[in-house]
């Protein structure tokens, strides 16, 4: 699935006889409709392929299983539709192999149709389903109300939950992550076990930096895709104080980065990016990281591979880029708000105009000036933010989630990097609670608020420990 597309769902109706069958035509047509509507894709068995087109008896539920199957990886997730009470045999049979998040939707009864010949009875179906599933292991998602009607309102909004839940689960099953460099001996912080992950389906595959950095140099200018990268380097931003063999080292590396990530099928990146590349190239991969992660390639400071894997969830389960940032600076006595800062890697869609590229005022201090082009001054724009972290411990994968807001306050001019006021409820008792729980001085975060699905990505489908702050 590319990057922020929603996702594609198998849809299947259950069905039970002593119920009004009639429904079923009615229901099928509304839920099919309403997600073509909302841009998703379906994946639904023939209407001729079992009474009604919908699902009883467990012989049904295995025709079911057979066309999951056949359709392997071609769907996000499955949304199980009881237009009446529903058989539990027949759904259990058609969902036992599935592996993918599932949605039960339950329609309502409306008071003026009670009679026998109209009554869904779904609300009492629903629940009859859920027990049977959860008897036999059968994950599942039920969000409120209890019943709702394919032409709300509200079961837009439980499809629009659902299909970032399914962007996530999607995005981290198998998400295979590239370590650019090793960690930096200094920054224990971001330690990380290698097999907790590998255990949860989430692959390291480590490159040495002496390698990316021979590759940058054997490359020519004249290559072709790092020209290309020049291009759209100097096309983004305002280079007036960057000599330009900083700028073709910035863009031949930028090639290398994209020729990495295609080689080995990576998805997400973490990178090393000091100071090797400052002794020995002259730059600064910030605005490399920033662009790439606009391009839908997460890319992590200072090989934070657990803020890699968090970056890579929030874009699945956004709209847009996601970024990695420092917690850095108290906001004067403002309690419940900070300073979020890193060099200059946020992506350009996230930022309030076109910045000039700098160098690393801060690193000049340990190696001489005109050793790091690539920073930026930049000024994050205000949004609404999911925010998140994540490490290893004990063989379990524990995660934080919250929600909050980068505001419109200012910044000192001479404060350097790209930077951000965030504003979050109790900011003193989330910060005191990542210090508690181990999380890192990173922080990663996405435009939007979408804590709630991500949650339950997480702890129900994927298996990682989530605190809530």
């Amino acid at each position: 699935m590319s990057k922020n597309q929603k996702s594609t769902f198998a849809v299947l109706f259950g069905n039970r006889t002593f119920f009004p069958a009639s429904l079923q035509t009615q229901a099928r047509t509304e839920v099919l409709d309403t997600l073509k509507k909302l841009g998703h894709k379906t994946l639904v068995m023939p209407v001729d392929a079992t009474p009604h087109g919908a699902i009883e008896t467990r012989a049904e539920g295995e025709l079911f299983d057979n066309f999951l199957r056949k359709h392997h990886g071609q769907y996000q997730g499955i949304i199980l539709s009881l237009p009446n009470f529903g058989d539990e045999n027949g759904a259990t049979a058609a969902l036992r192999n599935a592996n993918v998040p599932i949605f039960i939707q339950a329609y309502p009864d409306d008071l003026d149709k009670m009679a026998p010949a109209l009554r869904r009875d779904a609300f009492c179906g629903k629940l009859a389903m859920t027990d049977v599933l959860r008897q036999s292991n059968i994950k599942f998602t039920t969000l409120k109300p209890h019943t709702v009607h394919p032409l709300s309102d509200t079961f837009v909004a439980n499809v629009d939950y659902f299909d970032r839940l399914c962007r996530v689960v999607d995005t981290l099953t198998g998400l295979r992550v590239g370590a650019l460099g090793a960690r930096t001996s200094p920054f224990k912080s971001v330690r990380i076990d290698e097999l907790a992950l590998e255990q949860h389906g989430i692959t390291i595959e480590s490159f040495d930096m002496s390698h990316l950095i021979q590759r940058t140099r054997d490359m020519s200018a004249s290559d072709k895709l790092a020209k290309a990268k020049e291009e759209l380097l100097r096309k983004t931003w305002l280079w007036n104080k960057v000599p330009a063999e900083a700028v073709g080292n910035l863009a031949k590396f930028a090639a290398v980065m994209e020729q990495i990530v295609q080689e080995d099928q990576l998805d997400v990146l973490a990178i090393r990016c000091w100071i090797e590349l400052q002794e020995q190239l002259g730059i600064s991969p910030c605005v490399l990281n920033g662009l790439l992660s606009d391009q839908g390639i997460p890319v992590a400071c200072e090989v934070d591979l657990g803020n890699a894997v968090i970056m890579a969830a929030l874009q699945a389960a956004g709209d847009g880029p996601a970024t990695i940032l420092d917690w850095n600076n108290n906001y004067g006595d403002d309690a419940n708000k900070c300073i979020i800062f890193h060099c200059g890697n946020v992506p350009p869609s996230m930022l309030q105009g076109k910045y000039e590229v700098v160098d690393h005022s801060i690193l000049a201090c340990a190696i001489g000036e005109g050793c790091s082009y690539g920073c930026l001054n930049g000024r994050i724009k205000p949004m609404d933010m999911t925010f998140g972290g994540l490490l290893t411990e004990a063989g379990k994968i524990k995660t934080y989630l919250g929600q909050g807001r980068i505001t419109n306050d200012p910044i000192p001019d001479d404060f350097f990097g790209c930077a951000g006021v965030a504003e979050i409820e109790n900011l003193p008792d989330v910060l005191d609670t990542i210090a508690q729980t181990g999380h890192r001085h990173h922080v990663s975060l996405a435009s939007g608020k979408f804590a709630a699905p991500m949650r339950e990505a997480f702890e129900r489908y994927l298996g990682f420990e989530v605190t809530s702050v």
